[in-house]
């Protein structure tokens, strides 16, 4: 499978937005996650929303086999040392192709590059499939936590810029 990551542009906002879609719904379908229960979970999320984050210089990539793309991640950075890692989704029939990690290593090198520290993740606690997935990758845990609007609990983990190379 021939992948390449790049930066997207706001042309490529809808495929982006179908991605993340598409990619969460399995998760939702997994842990019964539904706009009633979970309206900001990536499987319900709106064109219109992925189009805001991109005016708020959100960074965002894209993970293209072909010139088609399969894959998505975003970083946010407010202080320019601790990066966020949100919405990182391969479409289901894409992976276990290394597409994850070659967008993970796209990340990883674009904060390194930006002067990061480290990068942060919140995940469903519950998924521990991905959270071995990040453990696997060099991510660890640093707590959780249960919000009262959420039907599950949030598992933060982080990556440490400065450590060796993954």
């Amino acid at each position: 499978m021939n992948m390449v990551c790049r930066e997207i542009t706001e042309k490529d906002i809808p495929a982006s937005a179908d991605i993340i879609r598409r990619a969460f719904k399995t998760v939702a379908d997994e842990f019964s996650l539904t706009r009633e229960n979970n309206p900001t979970h990536g499987a319900f999320i709106k064109d219109e929303k992925l189009f805001e984050d991109y005016r708020k210089d959100i960074k965002m990539f894209g993970l293209f086999e072909e010139e088609v793309q399969i894959g998505f991640a975003a970083l946010e950075s407010k202080d320019g040392e601790i990066f966020y890692l949100e919405k990182l989704a391969v479409l289901p029939e894409y992976r276990h192709k290394g597409g994850g990690r070659a967008l993970m290593d796209f990340t990883v090198d674009y904060a390194r590059e930006a002067g990061g520290k480290e990068i942060s993740i919140g995940i469903i606690y519950e998924n521990k499939r991905l959270s071995e997935w990040y453990r696997k990758y060099g991510f660890t845990e640093t707590g959780t936590k249960i919000f009262p609007h959420l039907p599950f609990t949030v598992c933060f983990m982080k990556f440490d810029l400065n450590g060796l190379p993954c």
